[in-house]
């Protein structure tokens, strides 16, 4: 998890003090998703299972990120899989199975909100965002105190509402990089953009939500 969603005392913003975990699939992983996909292209209905239940919860966390409601997420992660069962026979290894994933989650985000846009629905549902992950790191604290569990948890619900306040290309591109630990091309290959216009975007995210922590500090 980087410093920018960690859950501390203190939200770090500021560009390049945020420390990341690399998101490159192990090989081993690689291996076992591309067995699932020859076996799911097969007619394999348990090996389409063990695919789902392998990303469920990467879909699930990126869409409620990026939509601000853990139900609408849950919802739309079944849309995912959904397509990625259509269309998986045309996945045609240029990217990681992941990597492909993340691209349909962030469409089927995009078409969402549009959806909510045109009839007039609050972008942000609720700003109780934590999931099961953050709640046990939260629990699990060494040491800490009742007072600092709050305090941690006021903070990342800060900068929850702050994702919220952005655009949703800036968002997606921030959530990408800073919450899943994505690198710079993987995120280009994932939204279909150039890198440069990722690393364009991701800069101004950044300064654009640590205007927004400010403000609300």
């Amino acid at each position: 998890m980087s410093k920018l969603l960690k859950l501390g005392a203190e939200v770090s913003v500021a560009s390049g003090e945020i420390a990341l975990e690399g998101a490159a699939a192990a090989p081993a992983v690689v291996a076992l998703e591309d067995g699932l996909v020859a076996r799911c292209l097969s007619g394999d209905g348990f090996a389409f299972s063990r695919l789902v239940a392998l990303h469920e919860g990467m879909v699930v966390n990126l869409s409620q990120r990026l939509l601000g409601d853990r139900e609408e997420a849950r919802d739309l992660a079944q849309d995912v899989f959904l397509q990625v069962f259509r269309t998986l026979g045309r996945f045609q290894g240029r990217s990681s199975l992941k990597t492909w994933i993340y691209r349909i989650t962030v469409n089927q985000c995009r078409n969402r909100q549009r959806w909510w846009r045109r009839r007039r629905r609050d972008r942000a549902v609720s700003l109780e965002q934590l999931n099961a992950n953050d709640e046990a790191r939260l629990a699990s604290g060494q040491g800490a105190t009742a007072f600092e569990r709050v305090a941690r948890r006021e903070a990342a619900q800060r900068v929850q509402a702050a994702l919220l306040g952005l655009s949703f290309d800036h968002r997606s591109i921030l959530v990408l990089r800073e919450v899943e630990g994505m690198r710079c091309d993987e995120i280009a290959a994932t939204l279909g953009v150039p890198e440069g216009t990722v690393k364009s975007r991701l800069a101004r995210a950044r300064e654009q939500l640590r205007r927004l922590l400010l403000r609300h500090a």
